[in-house]
């Protein structure tokens, strides 16, 4: 299979899943327990449909959304992922560049694998900063210090891995950050040859926001579950919440509220926006997928706050069947990772081009012209 043949988002998981090592895939590909919302995560847009209109003159249609304080072309953000120069060594820079080159919001992860300087250095569409409240009150400090001056647009403090989900594949592997070479690990590694080497020839693996005050994922191979057990601050309440807001002093996003009474406490306290999101299903399974808790914590909060349907896209239907239930904006990591540990940024593009193929050709099927003109009545559930 060939990049060329990649047609929608699933090709793109096949091509990964061809040129990856089992470890590194399942450890994009994984969730937690047993998956259930994870698949849900998606599943969930197939119970809506769309109603369209006809004869509503679609010559000329507007993409464009304005989330965050930024305009962004499509009405798709790029989720911040984790160690994504372990799945393509161009990693965070193949995801900044084609996000730069079809205007949208994009999100680096406190666990990227390119420093904030470089990104922010880098380009000038909108970014996000996926902020993981640490222990160590002085690496937050440092996160929150390098962002405002790299200029980071937004910062999405992340409250759904105050422990780390039971991702089953990761433990069947043994994956860790980085890349921990074992014999039972050593040929799944080996017989991806092109991957090997781009990995222990290029640059040399590091997570640069963090090795300044710890070694773990960096210096020292540790599981992802291991690292958020014992790194990360699980003391983290709406107080720590409120007093980050304040010293960040910029646009603030809570990413993997799920409740409409955490809705409703996220503008309380000033957040300007909130990520639907349950994590991909990889931390608590069984948990509702975001499209399905969508439209609850619009009636409650909607107007008060901008929310954005986090996980599980596929498809530009999806995304205007997001829009059309109340969401500001939807976003996804596994839809463009896929591309990227595919082809980098080749890849990625190609994965954007899709979408945005699929959110303009979707439009106008459905006799929109903007995308403010999608709402409910564009709707019906089974």
């Amino acid at each position: 299979m060939r990049l060329k043949d990649c047609h929608n988002i699933d090709d793109f998981r096949m091509l990964a899943k061809q040129r990856l090592p089992w470890p590194v895939f399942d450890y994009i590909d994984g969730a937690a327990d047993d998956e259930l919302t994870k698949a849900r995560n998606t599943s969930a847009y197939a119970d809506c449909d769309l109603i369209p209109n006809v004869l509503a003159g679609v010559a000329d249609i507007d993409t464009s959304v304005t989330i965050l304080g930024r305009k962004s072309a499509l009405p798709l953000i790029l989720s911040p992922t984790a160690l994504q120069r372990v799945f393509h060594w161009q990693g965070e820079r193949a995801v900044a560049r084609a996000a730069e080159k079809f205007g949208l919001w994009f999100g680096i992860s406190s666990l990227a694998t390119v420093s904030i300087e470089e990104v922010g250095a880098m380009v000038s569409t909108p970014k996000m900063f996926q902020f993981y409240y640490h222990k160590d009150r002085g690496l937050n400090r440092s996160m929150i210090e390098r962002c405002q001056a790299a200029k980071f647009d937004a910062i999405a403090l992340t409250v759904d891995t105050i422990v780390s989900g039971k991702r089953e594949r990761c433990a069947r592997s043994g994956f860790t950050s980085p890349p921990r070479f074992t014999l039972s690990s050593a040929l799944s590694y080996a017989i991806k040859p092109r991957w090997a080497l781009d990995y222990v020839f290029r640059e040399k693996f590091a997570l640069p926001n963090l090795d300044t005050h710890v070694r773990e994922g960096t210096g020292e191979a540790v599981s992802i579950a291991g690292y958020f057990n014992t790194m990360l601050d699980q003391s983290l309440d709406w107080t720590m919440a409120r007093q980050l807001r304040e010293d960040w002093g910029g646009t603030f996003c809570l990413k993997g509220v799920m409740s409409v009474a955490d809705a409703k406490r996220a503008v309380e306290i000033g957040a300007d926006a909130i990520m639907i999101s349950n994590h991909g299903g990889r931390q608590l399974d069984g948990s509702r997928a975001p499209f399905d808790q969508l439209p609850e914590i619009v009636d409650a909060v909607g107007g008060q706050i901008e929310i954005i349907c986090d996980g599980g896209v596929r498809r530009g239907s999806h995304v205007l069947k997001a829009l059309a239930a109340g969401a500001n904006c939807a976003s996804g990591g596994r839809l463009y990772l896929y591309a990227l540990a595919a082809a980098g940024q080749q890849g990625v593009e190609r994965a954007i081009s899709l979408l945005k193929d699929e959110i303009e050709r979707g439009m106008k099927l459905a006799g929109v012209k903007s995308v403010a003109e999608l709402n409910r009545e564009r709707l019906r559930w089974r």
